[in-house]
């Protein structure tokens, strides 16, 4: 074969196999280009699968948020008449309540004695008395305000209340009260103020238990103010007053025990209200307190010294004012001249 012939023959074959190595390149890249796609249908299934689960979740959660909605809404509107319903019990609760306070303090102001003490004018000739010596000036209307229970986390209150309106009142502390409020007894003592005796503990059960153990108690909480304040009190208020029910012995015994030991025990004619549990609004206390002082010649004011009687607090300046402006009235402390007012008569032949 002529080297012009051999020469053919190769071109001939290079091009040949060129040609199969671009046929060969072209497969694989229409093989690779299928798959892609390929990839990319199956991406598009997945994301639109996705999708539509996406929105059967949403919708479902707008379902049950729909429900939700709807049972608060049914929640709410059985609250609303709930609450609508308590506040009208509580208005016909408070509305008793004030009324009940009205009629005991109308029977309370009927069954009280002004006076029914014999040596109401006497006291104790000593200078040691929890009852200052004062003469009581004369006026149609004698006011005395009282606290029972302190002394208290309020009593200092009361005590700048009381020096601001330069009005004087009776203290019936209670033993117990008494341990940690020491400095308290103090300041009510040099205010000028009057220290009576409410017992050490106010329990009944052991107070009322028998005359003997009412005199163990009424000594010891004597002894013990006076060795306090060096104040003998001279005065006395039973706990639940002289009329209770609680004590099994005729309280006429613990009146006719407190006059062997020269000591004489104040009830009151006009209540406050605040003596229960429930907290009585400002208004009514103030109201209470005032009402009714215009039909008496002699007012005896409960009030209670105690931590939770904040009511009572912020309405003891509006109190004072009104009685004050009252005509021809005063308030006073209870002292050895003061006509006692009591629920019940004592005395033998009464």
């Amino acid at each position: 074969m002529s080297p012009k012939n051999m020469s053919e023959d190769t071109a001939s074959e290079d091009k040949a196999s060129r040609t199969d190595v671009r046929g060969v390149d072209i497969a694989k890249e229409k093989k690779k280009q299928a798959a892609q796609l390929k990839r990319v249908r199956r991406l598009r299934r997945c994301n639109v699968r996705m999708m539509i689960l996406s929105v059967v979740i949403l919708m479902a959660l707008c379902v049950m948020l729909i429900a939700r909605v709807r049972t608060l809404d049914g929640t709410v509107a059985r609250l609303t008449a709930q609450v609508d319903s308590l506040m009208r019990l509580t208005a016909q609760q408070r509305e008793m309540m004030e009324k009940m306070t009205e009629e005991t303090q109308s029977a309370m102001g009927d069954k009280a004695v002004v006076g029914s003490l014999e040596k109401e004018a006497e006291g104790d000739e000593g200078t040691e008395s929890g009852e200052p010596e004062e003469e009581e000036p004369d006026a149609a209307h004698k006011v005395y305000l009282t606290f029972d229970d302190g002394p208290s986390v309020n009593t200092e209150k009361i005590l700048e209340i009381l020096e601001k309106y330069d009005v004087k009142a009776t203290f019936f502390v209670v033993g117990t009260a008494c341990e940690n409020n020491e400095e308290a007894l103090k300041k009510i003592v040099e205010a000028g103020h009057t220290l009576g005796m409410h017992s050490c503990t106010h329990k009944y059960s052991e107070l009322y238990g028998s005359v003997e153990s009412f005199g163990e108690d009424l000594k010891r909480q004597q002894d013990y103010l006076y060795e306090v304040t060096g104040v003998k009190s001279n005065v006395f208020r039973f706990p639940g007053g002289s009329s209770n029910k609680v004590s099994d012995i005729d309280m006429k015994e613990f009146a006719q025990y407190l006059d062997s030991q020269d000591v004489r025990f104040f009830d009151w004619n006009i209540s406050s209200g605040d003596g229960g549990s429930y907290l009585f609004p400002t208004e009514t206390i103030i109201e209470n307190c005032t009402s009714n002082i215009s039909k008496y010649s002699t007012s005896v004011v409960l009030m209670h010294d105690s931590a939770g009687k904040s009511t009572t607090l912020e309405a003891l300046p509006t109190i004072i004012e009104k009685i004050q402006a009252m005509e021809d009235t005063v308030i006073l402390p209870i002292t050895g001249g003061t006509k006692p007012v009591q629920h019940i008569q004592w005395q033998d032949g009464e």
